[in-house]
Order: C-alpha cells, then structure tokens, then sequence
C-alpha cells in the first residue's frame, strides 16, 4: 500500500477533545468526538449532512469492545447522535466516530451500503462486539457506485484505525483456514506449543497487539496453582469461544508468555515453549532477527 498523507486537527487543541480528519485527494470528512463534546458541534455544517457513524464503549456485563454502526440521512449525523445520547438505554459508549463528505455526495442508498459493509467487517474482524440490532440491505448499486463506496470504505478502515479503533483488522490474516490445527501458508511464523502427553494443543501468531491463539487449540482442562492471574483471567474473559476446552475463535493474549499459560495452565516462559516447525523457539527467532 502506498503511504498516505493525512490531516489531523486537534479543534479544541486537546488530544482527548474532538479531532476532524481528512486525507489529501479524499471526499470524506471524518471526526472523532466524546459523549461529552457532542453539544459543542452544532456549528458544524458538516455533522448536519448524512453520513455513516459508530459508537465506540465497553459492555458493563463482560468487559469486553463494543460498536455500534449506524448511518443518518437527511436529518444529518448530528442528530442521529444526539439521539444515541439521550437513550438511557445507550449508555454504553464514550466516543462516536463520523464519517461525511464535503462535497454532500452520500445518498440514502449510499449509507445503506456503508452500514451494510462495515457492520459486516466488523462482524467478521472479530474484534469487538456489534450492538446493531438491524441491518439495512446493501440495496440495488450500479457497478460503478459500488466501486466508488468500496473505495470510500477503505479510506474509512484506514481512518478508524488512526483514530484508535481496530474494529475492522482481524487479529491476523488467514485467508482459506480451516476448522482445526491447520493454518495458511501465507502466514508469516505460525507457532505451536503442546506436550508429548496430549494435555493440550495449541498453535499461534506474535503480532503487533500481542499474541493470538488460534480456534482449534486445545486447553489443559486443569489449572494449577502457578498460574498467572492474567492466563486465568483470560480463560474467563474468554469462555463463551471455549468449547470443551477447544477455541471456537482465535483469541488474544497479551503476550507469548500470558498466551502458553493460557492454554497449558502453568506458569512457563512462553518464548521458550512456543515453537515453529523446525524447532526454533520464539526466542531463538528473535536473536536471528536481530
């Protein structure tokens, strides 16, 4: 991907207040804004046009990211979010993220694509949990709108990315992957980690948020008393993608070593046991890379 050149305004000269965000050679406006500041943008004519949204919170009852997509039409975006904040019910989330044009361009049909295709990203990313209740059909498009949103829709990836939010970034990449063990050759360094008695089974990635345990590795039933609060924890957090001690989704741990205690219940180094296919350890990688 060719780099990108963005334009980031902090509008009440804080990095926790509202920030507007553009890129060169991009019609899309966007804007990141707290719960707490939305009564401050009504002289902003752009938040007044249609557009498409999304709630970003934590959910009281597990802890875990939420997001909520929504689009607004004629009334404009402003409003839309002004209703989200006066539902008691909506408490959940701190901070929405805008996206408009500049040039007025998003139809009704339009918004009804981008709800449709992001809700469906985030769905799929895996990383936080959708609130949306309903979903509009992505609706009758020419060819050449469709490439048009989808490219506006990459730019919107991009943008929440840069604005704090992963949503639409699975935690890795593995096209074509299976149920089970088996991983795609296109990934980088898959590493495994089990032991000769059949306990448990596991193979992972180290990426930039930490490391991902893969759906189909198998956990040690039992936990024993050295393990870390983290690795229990986690199993916890994660209990609802445990399946008779097997992971129904690939999950994320903090670390290699929060990881290992993770699915063999003990407290161990997790650059030492975590191995690729020749044997090599994560720690011996990581000096060859050096």
């Amino acid at each position: 991907m060719n780099g990108k050149n963005i334009n980031y305004y902090l509008i009440d000269g804080d990095v926790s207040g509202r920030v507007k965000c553009t890129f060169s050679n991009w019609t899309g406006v966007a804007y990141r804004i707290p719960r707490t500041e939305i009564e401050k943008c009504y002289n902003r004519d752009d938040l007044n046009r249609s557009g498409v949204y999304m709630l970003f919170g934590i959910d009281d009852q597990t802890g875990k990211d939420v997001v909520y997509i929504g689009q607004a039409g004629t009334r404009g975006v402003l409003n839309r979010l002004q209703d989200h904040k006066r539902n008691e019910d909506e408490n959940y989330w701190s901070e929405a993220i805008v996206f408009t044009s500049s040039n007025n361009f998003l139809g009704q049909t339009d918004i009804c694509y981008l709800e449709n295709r992001l809700y469906n990203l985030a769905v799929s990313a895996k990383r936080y949990d959708a609130k949306n209740d309903n979903i509009p059909p992505q609706g009758n498009l020419t060819e050449e709108k469709k490439s048009e949103l989808d490219d506006f829709i990459e730019y919107v990836k991009l943008m929440v990315g840069i604005l704090g939010h992963k949503v639409f970034e699975p935690y890795v990449e593995r096209p074509n992957i299976d149920q089970g063990l088996q991983v795609s050759e296109t990934t980088e360094e898959i590493l495994c980690y089990s032991t000769r008695g059949g306990d448990f089974e596991g193979k992972g990635q180290q990426t930039p948020d930490g490391f991902v345990v893969f759906r189909g590795s198998r956990l040690k039933p039992e936990l024993s008393d050295s393990c870390p609060h983290s690795a229990r924890a986690a199993r916890e957090r994660y209990s609802a993608v445990i399946n008779e001690y097997m992971l129904t989704e690939d999950v994320l741990l903090s670390s290699p070593s929060c990881a290992a205690s993770f699915l063999s219940g003990i407290s161990v180094n997790g650059k030492d046991v975590w191995v690729n296919d020749d044997g090599d350890s994560l720690n011996t990688i990581e000096r060859r890379g050096q």
